[in-house]
């Protein structure tokens, strides 16, 4: 049987790419793996050769040493690959077919699943509701950082590509679909985003971006993103949007001076837990002040939208409190204002179709509005590295030189 390679976490600020095993129809132990699924049989998933996973900022949160991630742990769940072996079970699925895979790992016959809230599948992690691979207290299925990957029950969650050559010219915006795509769209849709709408998007990282990409592609007005690398903000006005550097002023003043009043109609968090703070404070770690803000500048009756990770412990946090996940939010202030709030992880499936068909007819560009950059699984380190020192980029790992 074939070998493989994977991107694997070695502690704070440490991968490597390590041979590992290839996959089986069977979960084995090994780090983070839950007890309860060892052994567990797969014969409804399928094995598939890379084409392409991406780094993303939630890896990178592992990667920091702020999860309680264990050393040896597989990363990634951004999966986009060749179908080359079905389990026994797997009836429509094909051998060769060229997929996206779902960052949400789900089983298709909980409740929840049925509901459509692939996000918080009850069958797949027997630690909380919700799955993904490569991912901390996710119940333990390999990460897609990889030569070759394992996807459970693969009738249910994979997403074939209709045309094979039409893909694979299209394969940098098409491996956006595996999460930050569906990610941005969500929480664009989750804020209320339509025709018309003003918006503010904090954060420009690769999340952010596809947020911005999302509410143009749902009609927006003004698209307004904040962040603190002019990098990233230069990224995001290179597709229309208007940007404030929060460094430099409170985000409600720099959006009145935008649009003549300091409230837009819609928010989405695309930062999440390690945000830092605003004016003087940017750079210090705040990781209320995000969602602070955004209570702050939608207006009275207006929903945010939080794609934006938060998690329920952070060993690296600066106090007691946000170590175990809680924060000091102004939510008398959200409620006052009768706003809407939508948490949690993107059900992926509620979105990618629909977004492949806008790739594949030319309708959004998403690889060139988050600069997606191509790097060899050798040179992943190196991915993390400048990833998390703001580059503005988002880095697609091509383990077989398929993309090129």
């Amino acid at each position: 049987m074939a070998g493989n390679k994977a991107v694997i976490y070695r502690g704070a600020g440490r991968v490597e790419v390590e041979t590992t095993e290839y996959p089986t129809f069977e979960l084995k132990d090994g780090p983070g793996v839950n007890p309860h699924n060892v052994g567990r049989q797969l014969p409804h998933a399928a094995i598939l050769k890379v084409v392409a996973t991406n780094i993303c900022g939630s890896d990178q949160h592992m990667v920091r040493g702020r999860t309680t991630a264990p050393e040896g742990l597989p990363l990634g769940h951004e999966i986009t690959g060749e179908v080359v072996e079905t389990g026994r079970d797997v009836e429509f699925t094909k051998t060769g077919d060229l997929v996206s895979v779902p960052f949400n790992i789900a089983c298709g016959r909980c409740r929840n699943c049925k509901e459509g809230k692939t996000g918080i599948c009850l069958n797949v992690n027997p630690d909380r509701p919700g799955s993904a691979y490569g991912y901390v207290d996710m119940g333990g299925w390999a990460g897609g950082q990889a030569e070759y990957a394992l996807v459970p029950y693969a009738d249910w969650n994979l997403l074939r590509f209709p045309d094979r050559d039409m893909a694979m010219a299209k394969i940098r915006d098409l491996a956006m679909l595996s999460d930050i795509f569906p990610t941005g769209f969500h929480g664009a849709v989750t804020a209320g985003v339509g025709p018309g709408s003003t918006v503010y998007i904090a954060g420009a990282g690769p999340v952010g971006l596809a947020a911005a990409t999302s509410a143009f592609l749902l009609g927006a007005a003004v698209v307004i993103v904040a962040d603190l690398q002019k990098d990233r903000l230069e990224q995001a006005r290179s597709f229309g949007c208007e940007t404030i550097d929060v460094s430099a002023a409170d985000p409600a003043d720099q959006i009145e001076q935008i649009l003549g009043e300091p409230t837009v109609d819609c928010a989405v968090d695309a930062v999440g837990f390690e945000a830092r703070g605003h004016g003087s404070d940017a750079e210090v770690e705040r990781p209320a002040t995000v969602l602070n803000t955004v209570m702050g500048v939608t207006r009275a009756g207006g929903a945010v939208g939080i794609p934006g990770l938060y998690v329920t412990g952070d060993p690296g946090a600066s106090d007691e409190a946000a170590r175990q996940g809680s924060l000091s939010l102004d939510f008398g202030l959200g409620w006052a204002k009768s706003l809407s709030f939508t948490t949690g992880q993107c059900p992926v499936m509620r979105y990618n179709r629909q977004l492949m068909m806008a790739i594949l007819h030319d309708r959004t560009n998403i690889a060139r509005n988050v600069n997606a950059t191509v790097i060899p699984l050798d040179r992943a380190a190196e991915g993390y590295a400048e990833f998390d020192h703001g580059a503005a980029r988002k880095y697609i790992l091509d383990p077989h030189g398929m993309i090129g």
